[in-house]
């Protein structure tokens, strides 16, 4: 494990297995739940009026009755999804979609995060069959560009 490694592993909580998930200065996301937005929310100018989704878990099914985790099968559209892990840092890390995801048509907001809120999942019409545990997110460590 690198120097960024070891200090970036020191702000994530709840890996699930740091062998895979920790490489090269980097730490891969899991998704823990998958939620479908049922009802608007909305949003104004002032913040007085701020109201959220309306929001509820997509299911899951097992691809075979033997297996020990499920999938989620997700039509191409929006979804939330959130982690597994957990942050503990002030310092500001790049959070990216991860390149397997890119590969197959979906992707989420790159950000600068200090903590993980649920994050918007964009699907391809095709969709995406995604298992419970699977790795999404890379998160890096966040230099701000300076001079600008």
């Amino acid at each position: 494990m690198s120097d960024d490694s070891s200090d970036l592993r020191t702000a994530v909580d709840g890996l699930l297995h740091e062998e895979t998930q920790v490489h090269d200065g980097a730490i891969d996301l899991t998704v823990g739940e998958v939620a479908v937005v049922d009802e608007a929310g909305r949003v104004d100018f002032g913040g007085g009026e701020l109201v959220p989704a309306r929001t509820r878990p997509h299911e899951t099914r097992k691809r075979r009755p033997d297996d020990d985790y499920e999938w989620w099968h997700l039509d191409g559209g929006q979804y939330l999804i959130e982690y597994n892990e957990s942050l503990r840092t002030e310092r500001p890390l790049l959070l990216q979609t991860r390149e397997a995801v890119l590969a197959r048509g979906a992707s989420h907001p790159t950000r600068v995060v200090t903590s993980l809120p649920a994050m918007p999942l964009s699907v391809p019409e095709g969709g995406l069959h995604l298992k419970e545990n699977a790795r999404v997110s890379t998160l890096r460590p966040y230099a701000a560009q300076s001079g600008r």
